[in-house]
């Protein structure tokens, strides 16, 4: 039987090790089985238990601190990262085979690590041969997303991943319980954009030309690609929660001896979901 990933990522602060407590304690109720794996060196404090970790591998600290090897705190994060990817039997040994597992990795924040490092590719490709079907879930932090500039930089970071890993992604929208009704209100058009108009916002502050064309060039290719939506996330809301967990579940066919519906029947009742999620708490 398979086994399932999520890896969760997101720019430093986007709320990742949050999602996570959030996901185990919603699982929790349903009478889920979920486990976490750390996957930041350089992380301090966890809300809840984890499985596996890897500074019981190698720790950013203890890095910096090896004069011969002279690292910053980014160096040292590479460092731990690409060590880590020369021993994935550490991750195999603490992971063990349990058919059915479900396991989310707290992935670090440093967008390098998707960029132009091999290490997390490299985990997708080894975890896929341990029978795992991987999705990746990118966090931004709806806070700084009201501004279509913020947004565009999130939608570029999200691509980023996506076409680094090669692997489903749902991207999601954190921390939506901060948010005031009217910034719910003015975010829901963020969540499934129309970049054209989203230009005309955007180029209007613009006074470079030459910036102008750029910004029309990166919307337009989001938008004809149609490969970016986000999920509102509000862990205050078990609603919110679980329609971000179905969304996952569908991609990577979670319970596939159970009856799933066609995926565009599947989409449409979602969607239902998100409007009615916008709905009940704007009028609050």
């Amino acid at each position: 039987m398979p086994r399932y990933a999520q890896l969760v990522m997101g720019p430093a602060g986007s709320g990742k090790s949050t999602y996570c407590s959030t996901m185990v304690q919603h699982c929790e109720a349903l009478g889920r089985a979920v486990q976490v794996v750390n996957l930041d060196p350089a992380a301090e404090l966890f809300s809840y238990p984890v499985m596996a970790d890897i500074r019981e591998l190698i720790e950013v600290d203890d890095v910096m601190e090896d004069e011969s090897l002279r690292f910053g705190p980014n160096g040292g994060l590479v460092f731990c990262m690409e060590y880590f990817a020369n021993n994935f039997s550490w991750l195999e040994e603490s992971l063990g085979h349990v058919e059915d597992d479900y396991v989310l990795f707290d992935c670090p924040g440093q967008i390098e690590l998707y960029t132009h490092l091999p290490v997390m590719k490299q985990l997708v490709e080894q975890l896929q041969q341990w029978e795992f079907r991987v999705c990746g879930v990118f966090l931004v932090d709806s806070q700084f997303m009201v501004e279509s500039f913020k947004f565009i930089s999130g939608i570029l970071a999200a691509l980023s991943a996506m076409i680094s890993l090669e692997i489903p992604q749902i991207n999601v929208m954190t921390k939506m319980d901060l948010l005031s009704k009217k910034a719910k209100k003015e975010i829901e058009k963020y969540l499934d954009p129309d970049m054209y108009s989203m230009i005309e916002d955007s180029t209007n502050i613009l006074k470079s030309k030459r910036f102008k064309k750029l910004t029309k060039s990166i919307c337009g290719l989001i938008d004809d690609y149609g490969m970016v939506r986000f999920l509102p996330l509000d862990r205050s809301d078990e609603e919110s929660i679980n329609i971000v967990l179905q969304h996952i579940d569908f991609t990577i066919q979670y319970g596939e001896d159970l009856e799933f519906k066609e995926p565009k029947e599947c989409e449409e009742d979602k969607s239902a979901l998100v409007d009615e999620y916008f709905q009940d708490h704007v009028d609050e």
